[in-house]
């Protein structure tokens, strides 16, 4: 029997891609990351993607992939982006960009086009476990989708 599963806009535009997924569900619990979410779903943090809403300094929204055990060295990736600073966007512009909730936020499918920043050694993992647009919600993907 087929797994029921939210139909989000990252589900829809993975679908409408023919990109391989996962679903997983899991019990959500508010601000329990991917701390939480790795141990729900017993699989090392680090294969847990965390999508971050990240502004620079002229408040240009864009988005930051990251394993779920490390975190975004704001200094560098300013200096990476040619910017004088970045900082993660306040909860309700986050969800404005997105068109998701903190929590339950894709890199798929979002209301506003963004450039995304993905840390280098997650295209080296095997699979990723990231978020499917709704909290309490990851798909298991291949990461080298995420370059496509």
């Amino acid at each position: 029997m087929k797994e029921k599963y939210p139909s989000t806009m990252a589900i829809r535009f993975l679908e409408k891609n023919n990109i391989a997924f996962e679903p997983k569900l899991y019990k959500y619990q508010e601000n329990g990351g991917t701390s939480h979410s790795s141990k729900e779903l017993n699989v090392d943090e680090h294969i847990v993607i965390k999508t971050i809403i990240m502004e620079d300094n002229n408040k240009e929204p864009f988005i930051v992939l990251m394993h779920g055990d490390k975190s975004i060295s704001e200094k560098k990736l300013a200096r990476i982006m040619g910017v004088k600073s970045v900082r993660p966007c306040e909860k309700n512009i986050a969800n404005k960009y997105s068109g998701y909730l903190v929590g339950g936020t894709s890199v798929f499918g979002t209301k506003r086009q963004m450039k995304v920043y993905i840390e280098k050694s997650i295209l080296n993992l095997e699979k990723i476990y990231i978020n499917g647009g709704k909290r309490g919600f990851l798909v298991i993907i291949n990461p080298k989708v995420l370059v496509d």
